[in-house]
């Protein structure tokens, strides 16, 4: 269904462009503005149709309907666990077993196909604008917008908080402020070098509890590259358990112990502060890790 906003204009606001309002005061695309001008009923002043170098005035009310896209995603069954849902916004706790979109060796069974079936099933189509993405194999928030406007508003402002099990017992705080590269570009692996690195990435964290040769930690990221933290932990010399990329720690474990636990973002419509958190895989309780989770 098509996500329809309605804004009472106040005073400070009287006296601008509609194309204004939208664009600078409520984050509107410039691309977006100009789908909702060819759309009928796009963008409506007081019930009637308005054109976006219409003036505005106190207690107007603007109303914008931002149509559904065209769904892209084929739809594919699978659980899925839903934290938050609203018309803008569906946060998900993913699944370490679980890809993020269609590959070449993921087809109708990555979290893009579940969230294109479950909208299905409410009528609505599904572009797969999730706001950042987890590797395979990590587990945790997936924040995704349901509209355009939701997806340029949330683009790299949703903070999130990653937890993590390693190989031994990392200082209390730290940061890697190392560049990353990509040694073969023909694969996925990923490098640290002051020399080489091309893309400058930072990761702060801190030891909560160490336990029988492994630790748990809690990680903030100034940057958000690929294998990020999987490839900066291993260069400090403290791999993640599971991780059979970057390390050979507890391989058994089948995937990488890493997950985002928490997120904070400003809602794309009401502006509301937002805090969210997830449960962590059951790995992480079965190495006694249980303490530092709701």
């Amino acid at each position: 269904m098509p996500r329809e906003i309605d804004y009472i204009i106040p005073e400070e606001h009287s006296g601008i462009k509609i194309f204004t309002f939208l664009k600078y005061r409520q984050g509107f695309s410039t691309k977006l503005i100009r789908t909702l001008k060819n759309v009928p009923q796009g963008i409506q002043l007081n019930g009637s149709h308005a054109r976006t170098t219409e003036l505005l005035k106190t207690s107007d009310r603007l109303t914008v309907t931002i149509p559904d896209s065209s769904g892209l995603i084929e739809p594919g069954e699978a659980e899925l666990d839903i934290i938050y849902e609203d018309d803008d916004v569906i946060l998900i706790n993913k699944s370490p077993f679980m890809a993020m979109h269609p590959t070449h060796n993921h087809q109708g069974d990555t979290l893009a196909n579940a969230l294109a079936s479950y909208l299905a099933g409410k009528g609505r189509a599904c572009v797969f604008r999730a706001v950042g993405r987890l590797d395979k194999g990590t587990a945790g928030i997936v924040v995704c917008a349901l509209n355009p406007l939701a997806a340029c508003k949330l683009s790299g402002k949703v903070k999130k908080t990653y937890y993590a099990v390693v190989k031994g017992v990392p200082a209390l705080s730290g940061t890697a402020d190392v560049p990353i590269y990509r040694p073969d570009p023909g694969k996925t692996l990923r490098a640290c070098s002051y020399e080489k690195g091309t893309e400058p990435a930072v990761t702060h964290w801190e030891t909560l509890e160490s336990k029988d040769g492994c630790s748990l930690i809690k990680l903030r990221l100034e940057t958000g590259r690929t294998h990020q933290i999987r490839v900066h932990m291993a260069y400090t010399g403290h791999p993640l358990a599971g991780d059979n990329m970057y390390g050979d720690f507890l391989p058994e474990i089948g995937h990488q112990l890493l997950f985002c636990g928490e997120c904070e973002f400003e809602h794309p419509v009401t502006g509301e502060t937002m805090r969210f958190t997830a449960k962590p895989p059951a790995e992480f309780e079965d190495l006694g890790f249980t303490d530092f989770f709701a």
